[in-house]
């Protein structure tokens, strides 16, 4: 059981290396916990419901052992440590699956794991692929389709008095964040600290997030700067753990910056109102708040511009 009295990044160390007690202590109290992939899934909607969002990591420490049995071993190597962590238990404390449609084998593991692990609760968000007017309707219609499933699934209502309360929690929790990263210029943080923080609050409530970022911004801004190194910026997909970052910063340099799924995309956009409808903000927010390279965003020019802009020099 992890040490209640702990704070800062004490706590945050401790929540880093049992990455999934916290939701395992939550479950026990009778609180439903949902595994999910990516930044995605609007995670205000589980909150709203009183749903606990853990989001699913794969582990570099432990090889895969068991999911080669069940996926192609060219398969994206995330998914199939995340895979192999499913069919060794460490995620049977989950009561539930969310998967968006944010790439190809993040969408096949869907059938597979609802396949072999069964969860008690699934559902699969299709994700538009491009930022246009229509896509912003198409996903607010398919975030109504997964309101209706959360809330039959928990019995309960999903009202937009609780989802705009949610939203404002998460948008407090994103500008936490940023604050965070602003003590990075200079570093009064390492990257690999960093890190830590934001795999530890993928796996609390929003609540319990928002209290343990204020603790370690207040622990940090107490510190001298961090010896003067170069100053890196990563920029990658999922990195769920410090290695790489611990090893770049080993080889003399700080990591200051990153465009990570697992870093800025995930809260450097906040929920911004849109009249009454909180749906239609969640859609705008996700679609155009996320920079990922798997949603298509229309260029101007003429298409040797366009191609220029994007892979030339």
């Amino acid at each position: 059981m992890l040490k209640a009295e702990t704070r800062g990044l004490a706590r945050v160390k401790e929540l880093y290396e049992n990455r999934g007690q916290r939701a395992k202590e939550l479950r026990a109290q009778g609180k439903k916990v949902i595994g999910y992939f990516c930044c995605y899934p609007p995670v205000e909607m589980f909150t709203a419901l009183d749903i606990v969002p853990f989001r699913i990591q794969g582990s570099v420490k432990d090889p895969v052992t068991m999911a080669d049995a069940y996926l192609e071993t060219i398969m994206c190597p995330f998914m199939r440590s995340c895979f192999d962590q499913a069919l060794k238990g460490y995620y049977d404390f989950m009561d539930g699956l969310v998967v968006p449609h944010s790439c190809d084998t993040v969408q096949r593991i869907y059938d597979i794991w609802r396949f072999y692990k069964k969860p008690e609760y699934s559902h699969f968000i299709n994700i538009p692929h491009m930022v246009h007017p229509a896509s912003y309707q198409f996903f607010r219609q398919e975030l109504e389709r997964f309101q209706k499933s959360l809330e039959e699934y928990t019995g309960k209502k999903l009202t937009p008095q609780a989802l705009d309360r949610a939203i404002a929690l998460h948008n407090e929790n994103r500008q936490l964040q940023r604050a965070l990263y602003e003590l990075r210029k200079p570093p009064l943080i390492s990257g690999a600290e960093v890190m830590q923080v934001l795999v530890a609050g993928m796996t609390v409530p929003v609540e319990e997030y928002n209290r343990l970022l204020r603790e370690v911004i207040a622990e940090v801004k107490g510190r001298p700067p961090l010896p003067a190194r170069p100053r890196v910026l990563v920029y990658g997909s999922e990195t769920d753990d410090e290695a790489f970052i611990k090893l770049v910063e080993d080889s003399g340099s700080w990591v200051v910056m990153d465009d990570l799924c697992t870093g800025t995309r995930c809260f450097w956009c906040d929920v911004e109102p849109k009249g009454n409808d909180p749906l239609m903000a969640l859609s705008r927010r996700y679609l155009e708040g996320i920079n990922c390279p798997r949603t298509y965003r229309p260029r101007t020019g003429t298409r040797e511009e366009d191609l220029r802009q994007r892979f030339g020099g």
